[in-house]
């Protein structure tokens, strides 16, 4: 080899460490979500959320560049499949996240992190996932799915309402959120139905309720299948007779523009609220808002805290996936600024958190939103952690 050619080859060589050094080479996040369907704005609340701590770090999250690729699983389990296993064989992607519905996540992810894949939940946080089913690589930012539903009914509890109609999809998590309400509701079941995930018509259900004449309804219809309930509900004439109660799920601010008053002095439980007093949080929906024009939903919120959880964790490791242990271990030490606040992960990767109850009111600008009425819960642990064994 002549003096040139060498010269040459040293050249590359230190460039390219350089580069390495610099993490040039962005690291590829897939984000499996439903942007079809009637719930269809869900995903793409995460989406924006996690898209704009994104743009918020010019291309990258904790100082290192990021690609990140989405597509839409129309809610289907098998197709939330699919779209992992191109995502991991074909795109290299070793950070996956954005799934909406349990029965997806529960397609999906326990098969991803087997797979040495990392993946962090914005939503969906089905039991089995974290109890007996947990794992390592799994890590969920939002909540378990039976939490925001234990609150409702600790307070539906000091409300000293003794007989509660409960109605939730028949789908995981709509048995977690009946489960979860019951762990700490104290009075009478009225009757506890199960509906079809995607229903829109609830004709009978409303009929069957009246018939059991409760002192308050629960129920769980995320999306669509809520909007729909909640306008049935009050041309029944229901909501001046018995009142409704919910998850926030069922109360987020896509929802309350489509209900409108029919919503207004509902009570639900939420781990975050527009409202929440501090730095991080204000600095979120300002930020939304403006790049957005719209009022950021709890998915919205969830959806950039995982970016900046991700992102805590990629800065820690200097953007080398290659040291898995010490990015699990970043992820682990939650070391970010949540919106919520108060934060931290738990034995089983779910996080241990405050939760409070919301009212649905009509601003000053006539808009539907949310205000926090009370903090219910402070540092919750859900009830799976004691049974995950990782």
């Amino acid at each position: 080899m002549n003096l040139m050619k060498k010269i040459t080859l040293s050249l590359m060589l230190v460039m390219f460490g350089t580069l390495s050094a610099f993490g040039a080479e962005s690291v590829k996040i897939g984000m499996i979500t439903t942007l079809s369907t009637k719930a269809g704005y869900l995903g793409e609340d995460i989406r924006d959320g996690f898209k704009l701590a994104i743009a918020q770090g010019d291309g990258k999250l904790g100082s290192i560049p990021v690609e990140l690729i989405v597509e839409d699983d129309g809610r289907k389990p098998g197709k939330g499949k699919q779209i992992a296993d191109r995502f991991i064989k074909r795109d290299k992607v070793q950070i996956l996240t954005g799934i909406v519905f349990s029965n997806v996540a529960m397609a999906v992810i326990p098969k991803v992190v087997r797979s040495n894949v990392f993946y962090v939940s914005p939503n969906a946080g089905p039991s089995k996932l974290a109890g007996k089913g947990c794992h390592e690589n799994y890590f969920n930012v939002a909540w378990q799915n039976d939490n925001l539903h234990e609150a409702v009914g600790e307070y539906v509890t000091e409300k000293k309402f003794n007989n509660v109609y409960l109605i939730a999809p028949n789908y995981p998590a709509g048995k977690d959120a009946i489960t979860g309400f019951k762990r700490f509701y104290k009075g009478n079941i009225a009757g506890e139905i199960y509906t079809t995930l995607g229903q829109s018509d609830y004709a009978s259900e409303l009929s069957a309720l009246k018939a059991k004449k409760p002192d308050a309804v629960y129920f769980f219809l995320p999306g669509g299948m809520g909007i729909n309930f909640i306008k049935q509900y009050a041309q029944a004439g229901l909501n001046k007779k018995i009142p409704l109660f919910g998850p926030a799920f069922s109360f987020d601010e896509r929802i309350l523009k489509a209900v409108g008053d029919a919503a207004v002095g509902v009570i639900n439980g939420s781990q975050w609220s527009s409202d929440l007093d501090n730095p991080a949080n204000k600095e979120f929906v300002a930020a939304f808002k403006k790049t957005y024009g719209r009022t950021p939903t709890l998915y919205a919120s969830q959806g950039y805290d995982g970016a900046l959880l991700i992102g805590s964790a990629l800065k820690a490791v200097g953007g080398d996936m290659k040291k898995a242990d010490a990015f699990r271990e970043a992820l682990k030490k939650a070391d970010f600024p949540s919106v919520r606040g108060n934060f931290a992960f738990g034995a089983n990767n779910h996080p241990v958190q405050d939760i409070y109850v919301r009212e649905v009111i009509k601003d000053e600008n006539g808009k539907f939103t949310n205000r926090i009425v009370k903090k219910v819960f402070t540092n919750h642990i859900d009830a799976y952690a004691k049974e995950c064994a990782k």
